[in-house]
């Protein structure tokens, strides 16, 4: 399977697709013109997504824009999501022209850097009653959900809307460049070892990636060992700070507070009481 570009299979007569992911997620870099609802039933990981990285967890609802490149990643093969695609293409320029249907094209456009919220128990509801519904009552239920969707508090997932299709080569050498920072973050990674997985020289890397991304390699590892941080001041209240810190990559405790500082806007040990 090409890793990129990615369509989604439907019936040509269906204008929202529902699918069930179930064990590990698709894990290759890739992108496609629906935009994209998913609800984490069970399971958690990294997602990566344009220019950032975020961590997901059971009940955790991820809106990826159109043609946004994204890959996830699970920590295990006991994943369950689901997920809602759809692109106003689907329905037609009629129906997008009427009153009723101006928020499903305002929707896709609002949402394109992606963004992430807490499901509440009507997105639950909705997510099984879209599981079963046909016809009028999905597209009703859809409705529904977009208008919940449009008002919720949300954690925006990336400041960087990528514009256009990216070739198989560049998502096969994207693909690799993540697998690598994501299986080695807690090592020393060296300019000249990240450049050698993308076949290139550092400095030609360098220009390929900020180009790609919108930001240098090392400010993308640092976001990775970040949220690697933030996941075991959430989870392990047991580990110290300076476990932490080497566990996700640090070299010292004094970088890693600082760098903690500067994106996170407050202290590792004053993140971890607001996460209790």
């Amino acid at each position: 399977m090409k890793a990129l570009p990615f369509k989604i299979p439907k019936p040509s007569n269906t204008a929202i697709i529902f699918q069930v992911d179930k064990g590990s997620f698709y894990g290759q870099l890739h992108q496609h013109e629906e935009l994209q609802i998913s609800l984490i039933q069970k399971g958690r990981g990294t997602l990566v997504v344009a220019d950032a990285i975020h961590h997901y967890q059971e009940g955790d609802l991820l809106i990826l824009g159109g043609n946004q490149p994204h890959v996830f990643r699970n920590e295990n093969t006991q994943g369950l999501m689901h997920t809602v695609f759809y692109s106003p293409l689907s329905f037609g320029k009629t129906f997008l022209d009427l009153e009723e249907g101006k928020g499903v094209g305002d929707f896709y456009a609002f949402a394109k850097a992606g963004f992430k919220i807490k499901a509440s128990p009507d997105i639950y509801a909705l997510f099984e009653y879209l599981t079963k519904a046909k016809g009028i009552h999905r597209l009703s239920y859809f409705l529904q959900l977009i208008a919940i969707l449009k008002v919720a508090k949300r954690e925006t997932l990336s400041s960087f809307v990528y514009g256009k299709k990216i070739s198989e080569i560049d998502g096969q050498k994207m693909n690799a460049i993540f697998d690598y920072s994501l299986e080695h973050f807690s090592e020393p990674i060296y300019l000249a070892e990240v450049a050698k997985v993308a076949a290139m020289s550092p400095n030609a890397f360098c220009k390929y990636f900020k180009k790609r991304t919108n930001k240098t390699y090392f400010q993308f590892l640092t976001e990775v060992r970040l949220e690697h941080a933030c996941k075991l001041l959430r989870n392990n209240h047991e580990l110290s700070v300076v476990h932490i810190s080497e566990a996700a990559g640090f070299q010292t405790l004094s970088h890693f507070n600082r760098k903690f500082r500067q994106y996170k806007m407050c202290a590792p040990s004053t993140y971890r009481k607001t996460t209790v």
